[in-house]
């Protein structure tokens, strides 16, 4: 069974996350569907991308595949982990790529939902970013993700904390563009599409592009890059992480030490 399925409708993609079994976990072969999507509506010259779930899911996407993470000292989300890879592949489409939210956004699943250029989702969605959980510490890429999208404060909450925030507070925060009923969110998402695709797919393109390099353009140092790997580093390397991928495994609470 394929894990992720895709539609035309004229010039609009539509891409369906289609493994609920698994709750549209992150992993390594769903995330290469979705890259070969893109690839194909890149190809086609599609104008505007619907990512999704199915219709009334619980969850949009549980986050990264905790059970493809690798054991204590490597690195669980470096730069060729799939998840970076898709993210890349999202703000790099040449076409605004539209997330339609239903459900529960976990982890990974956040960053991925933020990744795109217009978030749209019903009422009952949650957000929640849940690597403390686990004990992984979220790569600097990621965190800076999300606070392109998120006010500061909300980030630390969300990433200490771990718990889900309603989609009430994201639209106030601006992290999402609107909230519609589920019975309305299809339509009015696909007339957002179809309103993109009559106008200039060059002007968008060279507009998205400039917006990803503008929302990038954070200095730097070498030195200060390298402190924070190795920050990272301790984490692989030390208990917690172990154990929170030992404890998701054999389906307990973990119990960290802060070793």
């Amino acid at each position: 069974m394929p894990l992720v399925l895709t539609e035309q409708q004229d010039s609009t993609g539509i891409i369906f996350l289609n493994n609920t079994e698994k709750r549209n976990a992150l992993s390594e072969a769903l995330i290469g569907e979705i890259i070969d999507a893109l690839d194909g509506f890149r190809a086609l010259n599609i104008r505007a991308v619907i990512l999704r779930a199915a219709a009334g899911v619980k969850v949009w996407s549980a986050g990264h595949d905790i059970g493809e993470l690798p054991n204590s000292g490597h690195d669980p989300l470096g730069w060729n982990d799939p998840l970076r890879h898709l993210v890349r592949a999202i703000q790099e489409f040449p076409a605004p790529v539209i997330a339609l939210i239903e459900g529960g956004v976990w982890g990974g699943g956040c960053e991925v939902a933020m990744a795109c250029d217009i978030l749209v989702a019903t009422p009952e969605s949650t957000f929640a970013i849940t690597p403390a959980k686990l004990g992984v510490p979220y790569n600097l890429v990621g965190v800076l993700t999300m606070m392109n999208m998120i006010p500061l404060p909300v980030v630390k909450e969300m990433l200490f904390t771990a718990k889900p925030i309603p989609a009430g507070q994201a639209l106030n925060l601006g992290i999402i563009n609107y909230l519609k009923p589920a019975s309305e969110i299809e339509a009015f998402v696909h007339d957002m599409a179809a309103s993109i695709c009559v106008n200039s797919p060059l002007s968008i393109s060279v507009m998205k592009e400039e917006l990803r390099l503008l929302t990038s353009a954070h200095a730097l140092s070498p030195e200060l890059f390298e402190r924070i790997q190795g920050l990272r580093q301790i984490v692989y390397d030390g208990k917690d992480y172990q154990e929170g991928i030992d404890a998701f495994r054999q389906k307990r609470k973990p119990n960290f030490s802060g070793k």
